[in-house]
């Protein structure tokens, strides 16, 4: 093994650093640490670091679910998870030299703010002791596909077919016997979250997964479009944080007979565009707070205090567009949000209320659990017409349609604004038609036909402006 001894003696101990991979299972990186210990008679150390840097910027939501999945990947590694706070580049060492460590595991991390943290941990490790990574959070890890002329991709379909026909390995096999050694360890902090959160850990991804893929996948391709009922996986926290890994899901796909064709190939789509957002920020580290493309004039968005307030009653679910904020509420109440009302709020985000959607995004950060860089960002990108293949600018989510088309009966609608409860089926919908309104629901923000004329008018401005 490359640098072997570094403190002029047999050295103990292989450290494993976890960071977006809490589990033991199809994790390739442990494996290699395990067998790289298992060679040299050596212990291995399971090591997670609160990265000061990442703690402060992380909402409640977020980090009570850390805690928590760390907690269940502590139990699994039988008590002896090292966790330590502080800055990764002072940390890491300190373990290695603690522990007497010959080499670092961990998987490869491609978002911006990962990738340059690993190059400062390489740098900082004592001589002759490397960072290995091996794997990444990904069936094919970003940067690896190129179009035929050897650019990145810039349009989703044909990076999908690349990336089926390129395939993945198969899950990498969890080590049946794993010689952990535990080391002093810092307190979890206690972290009260806003909303009601899903389990965490490992075990309960694999628990929600099967039971998808036992019910819920049926008719997926169909209903994971509505978010007044439960057609969705729900797995993407467990994704962000590793509790398991997409390969895993992409291997239960192939090998469960008898699930749906249009449902398996509807599923294993979403985890391509998952792929794909991760891949062109890879290519693209700007693109987490700049626009890939402008696609309105400066003077189009809104400024300082009507910013403010526009944003405000967008945040707080009271724009008088039920849909809006049932999603805005949920989001609030649950850290979570059904995937087709993120893209109704966002659009009315950017395209009604004409705000930056560099402000919705960082609201979602605040409050999702699964909040992912990458698919955040790029989803952001997507609805405001500003990244790689997104939607056009001119496509504008109507969210009196949108309601009608997805939430038939209102349903999902009355779960989130109990002002509206009282409403019978598709009227929820449009509640300034009703008389007398709703007590207590507000009145519409703006006007989604006059406000979609100005968001094209915009568009149209740019474009001839050029």
């Amino acid at each position: 093994m490359p640098g072997r001894a570094p403190y002029g003696g047999r050295v103990p101990t292989t450290v494993m650093w976890f960071r977006r991979d809490l589990r033991l299972a199809d994790n390739p990186a442990l494996v290699a640490a395990v067998e790289a210990a298992r060679a040299d008679g050596d212990d291995v150390v399971g090591l997670y670091v609160l990265d000061e840097a990442l703690w402060s910027r992380a909402g409640a939501n977020r980090l009570a679910y850390l805690v928590d999945s760390l907690r269940a990947l502590d139990e699994a590694c039988g008590g002896a998870l090292v966790v330590r706070r502080g800055d990764p580049r002072e940390v890491v060492p300190a373990v290695v030299r603690e522990a007497r460590a010959s080499e670092v595991h961990a998987a490869a991390s491609h978002e911006p703010y990962g990738a340059r943290r690993d190059d400062a941990v390489r740098a900082a490790l004592p001589t002759g002791v490397p960072l290995v990574t091996t794997g990444s959070a990904y069936a094919v890890s970003p940067g690896r596909l190129r179009t035929g002329s050897g650019t990145p991709y810039q349009v989703f379909t044909p990076f999908r077919g690349a990336w089926l026909e390129h395939g993945w390995r198969p899950p990498a096999p969890r080590p049946r016997e794993i010689p952990w050694r535990p080391l002093r360890r810092d307190d979890l902090p206690a972290v009260e979250p806003t909303a009601t959160l899903p389990r965490a850990g490992e075990a309960a991804a694999r628990r929600r997964w099967h039971a998808f893929l036992r019910d819920g996948l049926s008719g997926y391709a169909e209903q994971r479009d509505r978010p007044d009922l439960a057609g969705t996986s729900a797995m993407s926290v467990h994704l962000r944080w590793g509790e398991v890994h997409p390969r895993t899901l992409l291997a239960d796909l192939a090998g469960t007979p008898g699930l749906p064709s249009d449902d398996v190939a509807t599923f294993r789509s979403e985890l391509a565009w998952r792929e794909f957002h991760a891949d062109v920020l890879h290519h693209q580290p700007g693109a987490r707070s700049r626009s890939l493309r402008a696609v309105v004039p400066e003077d189009a968005w809104a400024q300082d205090d009507a910013e403010a307030e526009l944003l405000d009653a967008w945040r707080e679910g009271r724009t008088g567009y039920p849909l809006v904020d049932a999603g805005m509420r949920q989001l609030l109440a649950t850290g979570w949000m059904h995937n087709r009302v993120r893209m109704v709020v966002a659009s009315f985000l950017v395209k009604d209320l004409h705000v930056r959607w560099q402000r919705g995004a960082e609201h979602f950060m605040a409050h999702l659990v699964d909040g992912d860089v990458s698919q955040n960002q790029l989803n952001w990108q997507w609805v405001a017409g500003t990244g790689y293949d997104a939607a056009p600018y001119f496509r504008v989510f109507n969210p009196v349609t949108q309601a009608k088309k997805f939430d038939p009966d209102g349903d999902y609608v009355r779960r989130w604004v109990p002002e509206l409860r009282d409403v019978d089926g598709p009227r929820a919908h449009e509640p300034w038609r009703l008389d007398p309104p709703p007590p207590g629901y507000p009145a519409r923000l703006v006007d989604h036909a006059t406000e979609r004329k100005v968001a094209l008018d915009d568009f149209h401005r740019a474009r001839t402006s050029r």
